[in-house]
């Protein structure tokens, strides 16, 4: 089914959102997260203090937001897109490893701005929950059971799976994987190793769930 394009409404609430992130980044980067106010974030996207509310719940929020851009539905559209042969563990695990992995122009740069920020590296941590929403209502689609729970018990564990990818990935330089509270901690955190395989590897045991989810739909 064709997804009908957004109307105007729509559309002006999304150049906003766009507004707000860009100018919470630009202005977190210049001064420096702490020194900046909702009201500054506001007046530089040209809106009110109150619509700002209306998009983001803290100023942290709005910053990662730039990086993490709409993510979410990216990633529940890409498994959409998948033909219907595909397996539905591999099309999910492709569409977050792609979407995770392409920081797009000038994402690296704002990803280490975050990483390297303790109150940002958790906002964008719990980003990863907002996965849940529109990766349920496809997987419940593509298995053609939209009142039976499967689906979003399925969605909530790929959006834990990869926080912990992320967490491991996201880790204080010198620490080991096993110690506790490294990512309260002030300390550098650089990325550890491969993010695409973290997750492919976080995701991994969630592919015989998947399996027999499908199977139980098949005629």
């Amino acid at each position: 089914m064709t997804t009908p394009p957004p109307g105007l409404r729509e559309r002006k609430k999304q150049a906003t959102r766009e507004a707000l992130r860009a100018a919470a980044l630009r202005l977190a980067m210049e001064h420096g997260p702490d020194r900046v106010r909702v009201e500054d974030i506001a007046e530089a996207a040209g809106v009110s203090p109150r619509t700002y509310n209306n998009y983001f719940a803290s100023r942290e929020q709005a910053i990662v937001s730039a990086v993490t851009a709409d993510r979410e539905a990216r990633i529940a559209a890409a498994v959409a897109a998948r033909p219907e042969e595909v397996r539905l563990a591999e099309a999910v695990t492709e569409a977050v490893v792609e979407q995770y992995t392409d920081a797009g122009e000038g994402g690296h740069e704002a990803l280490l701005f975050i990483t390297t920020r303790p109150a940002l590296r958790h906002a964008f941590l719990d980003s990863t929950a907002g996965i849940e929403p529109p990766l349920t209502a496809v997987i419940a689609e593509r298995l053609g059971d939209t009142g039976a729970p499967t689906a979003r018990v399925l969605a909530a564990s790929v959006a834990a799976a990869v926080r912990i990818a992320l967490e491991g990935w996201l880790r204080p330089a010198g620490e080991d994987a096993g110690a506790a509270g490294g990512l309260d901690a002030g300390r550098l955190v650089v990325p550890v190793g491969s993010l695409s395989d973290r997750l492919r590897a976080a995701l991994a045991p969630l592919a015989p769930s998947f399996d027999a989810a499908e199977r139980r739909v098949q005629p």
